[in-house]
Order: structure tokens, then C-alpha cells, then sequence
């Protein structure tokens, strides 16, 4: 099995060279890029002018509810975000891999309103005896060595560090945590017993998979979550609506302070929050920006929407590239995350806003990873 964060937890076996592979994006760190000077006004002018209104198809819902599910009605909207850097706090990531923003139709579907919560992943485990990948030992090969490396089980967590020498040396505060799963997230000192209404965390794509088979339910396309998100908006750069705090209100459980030493907590919660915590989106759903990345069906690659657009015409149910790639780490093969986590700030990540897209290795979880459910 290969766990690209992995190389955090070798300080005693793998040379630092070879272990400090560049990971960035794949924790979801905006780059470095500076946005150009231009007005408020002028840029949300120009921000909106790259969408088209949202149609919904108006598909009724085919009977009644599965509990905790809301109808999505499906419909053509267009996909991707703009260049938000000129936005006001639009942070300094331009995100080229979600352009060109392009119309697409999906069908309708039924969608959880709320991730996957701790006491819904609770009953799956308890009903099959499942082990996720972070309960599981594997091995790593070495440079130079004839064996493998056997790792024990364990994930990656966030850690607040006191200091930060280099502001682009995310290993400060991503740590490898032996003994950190879906129920110690935080590693073995932690657990879920007071947070069973939280999302469930520390799963990779490979156990979302496996919740999703025993459920009945699929994890969504891409363009099903993003359909879902705006909830019937457009040219919208967030969930619910154009500014990130309307009437100074937070909407999302995001990161305020100084990252990533401090999390104030202005927004109600320092660190991950309970699901259902805001209000919801268009569409009925919560936490469809922030608190926690969810993973999604489709392979990751960087350049996909410009291939599949040729025609003007829109994208039926588009179903993701049939392979993965990634160009800051092009032999790794990575799946598609949405909605950004309570991490994300505009000091680093913006990826809270709708039509941004995220992205790690299918074996790969943290405590700011979780998922939600279609069908």
C-alpha cells in the first residue's frame, strides 16, 4: 500500500531527501501566486460574468425520502470557479485545475444532508467488523534496504505548532500519529465518545467505499456535489451566496487567527465542529463548505476540464477521467475531495469555495477528511 504522507512519519529510516516528496497540494494549501489590483466591485463583476444561470431540470423526487436525505433535482449549471484571487478575501490561489468553467447536466439524485457522522460509522463497523486503513500495519520499501519497512497502523493529524520557521514546511504541522484512526482522530490520547454527531474522520476514499456498499448509497461524481452545493445559485463563490460573512456572520467553520498556530474560534468552534452547524444551503444540505473535505467517486487530474470541453455543448453525468494526475506529483494517483475543512483560511486555502477542488491518495486520511453519500 502506498501512503504519500507517510514520508512525515520516517525521520529514523528515509533519508529527509527522498521523505520530503512535495505534498503541499495534497494537504490542500493554496499556492503562492499574488492577485492583481483590482476593485471589489470590477472583480465580482468579472467573477460572475464567467457563469451561466443555473437550470434545474425540475425531475421530481422518485418517492419518498431515505432518512436523512434531500432530493436533488438535478439540472445544467455551470462547473468550475474563476480566478477568485481578486475577490475580497479571495486568497492567492488561482485554482487553474477547476477551468475552464464549462456547463455540464447531471441527473437528479438523492444526497445526505450532513457527512457521515461518528455513530453512522459506528453501526457499519459494529454490523461488519470493518478495519479502515489507518487500523491496518503496512509495508514501505526503503531506499537501500532488502525488507520493507512493516509501519504500524496510524494516520496523519494537524497539529498547532508554537512557532513557524518556514511558512512553506507544512511538515510542522502535519505530523504522522501512530495509533490516530476514525475513533482516536487526534491519535491515541483521543477518542469520539462526546463527538458521535461529528463527521467521522481519519477514513480514506478506500473505506468511504466500503461504508457507501454497506449503506446502499455511492459516494457522488464531482459534478454531482458541485450541482448540489450551489443549491440552485450561480456565479455564487460560496454555498450560501457572494461574500464570505454576510452581515459580518460566519456561514462555514473555517480557520480564523494566525495559521496555523491559532484557531480563535470566531466562527463558534476551534477545530472541527458538529455537523449541522449552519445553516443550510438552497438545496436543504449542510456543511457543503468547510469543517471537513469529502471525498468524491472521481480519479483527480489536473488539466480534465479542458479536454472534455470541445463542443459548447453541455456534459452529460460526467463520470471523472479514467486516470489520475497530478503535476506536482505525477506518479501518485489521487482521487477528488470538495468543500475544504476547517483548516482552510485565506491565509493558505480558499478551497471552502464552491467550484474549487481538492485532492489526495485513495489510501491516504487525516482529521480534517470525511465524506457523504448519494443515490
Amino acid at each position: 500500500m502506498f501512503i504519500t504522507e507517510i514520508r512525515l512519519a520516517l525521520d529514523l529510516v528515509v533519508p529527509k531527501a527522498f521523505r520530503m516528496r512535495q505534498i503541499l497540494a495534497t494537504l490542500m494549501l493554496g499556492s503562492a501566486m499574488l492577485a492583481p489590483n483590482v476593485s471589489h466591485a470590477s472583480a465580482i463583476e468579472d467573477f460572475r460574468a464567467a457563469f451561466q444561470a443555473t437550470e434545474p431540470s425540475g425531475q421530481e423526487a422518485p418517492g419518498e425520502a431515505p432518512e436523512g436525505m434531500v432530493w436533488i433535482p438535478g439540472g445544467t449549471f455551470s462547473m468550475g470557479i474563476a480566478d477568485p484571487r481578486t475577490l475580497p478575501r479571495g486568497g492567492s490561489d488561482p485554482m487553474p485545475d477547476a477551468r475552464p468553467v464549462h456547463r455540464v447536466q447531471v441527473d437528479g439524485f438523492w444526497m445526505d444532508t450532513t457527512p457521515v457522522t461518528n455513530a453512522d460509522f459506528a453501526k457499519f463497523v459494529e454490523a461488519t467488523g470493518y478495519r479502515t486503513v489507518a487500523e491496518r500495519a503496512f509495508e514501505v520499501e526503503v531506499p537501500g534496504q532488502d525488507e520493507p519497512r512493516v509501519v504500524d497502523p496510524g494516520s496523519i493529524v494537524f497539529h498547532h505548532p508554537d512557532r513557524v520557521a518556514n511558512p512553506h514546511d507544512f511538515t510542522q504541522w502535519w505530523k504522522w500519529v501512530t495509533g490516530a484512526n476514525w475513533r482516536h482522530p487526534e491519535g491515541p490520547d483521543s477518542n469520539i465518545e462526546n463527538r458521535m454527531d461529528y463527521p467521522v474522520v481519519q477514513v480514506a476514499w478506500d473505506d468511504a467505499v466500503a461504508y457507501a456498499e454497506w449503506a446502499g448509497k455511492r459516494l457522488p461524481t464531482e459534478a454531482e456535489w458541485e450541482f448540489a452545493a450551489r443549491g440552485g445559485l450561480s456565479g455564487k463563490p460560496y454555498p450560501w451566496g457572494m461574500e464570505l460573512k454576510p452581515e459580518g456572520q460566519w456561514q462555514a467553520n473555517t480557520w480564523q487567527g494566525t495559521f496555523p498556530q491559532e484557531d480563535t474560534g470566531e466562527d463558534g468552534f476551534a477545530g472541527l465542529a458538529p455537523v449541522a452547524q449552519f445553516a443550510p444551503n438552497g438545496y436543504g444540505l449542510y456543511d457543503m463548505g468547510g469543517n471537513v473535505w469529502e471525498w468524491c467517486a472521481d480519479w483527480y487530474s489536473y488539466g480534465h476540464y479542458g479536454v472534455r470541453v470541445h463542443d459548447g455543448e453541455p456534459i452529460v453525468n460526467p463520470q471523472g477521467p479514467d486516470r489520475s494526475f497530478d503535476p506536482q506529483e505525477p506518479g501518485v494517483k489521487k482521487r477528488s475531495t470538495r468543500g475544504g475543512s476547517f483548516l482552510c483560511t485565506d491565509q493558505y486555502c480558499t478551497r471552502y469555495m464552491v467550484g474549487t477542488r481538492g485532492k489526495n491518495e485513495p489510501s491516504s486520511s487525516a482529521n480534517h477528511i470525511g465524506f457523504r453519500l448519494v443515490k
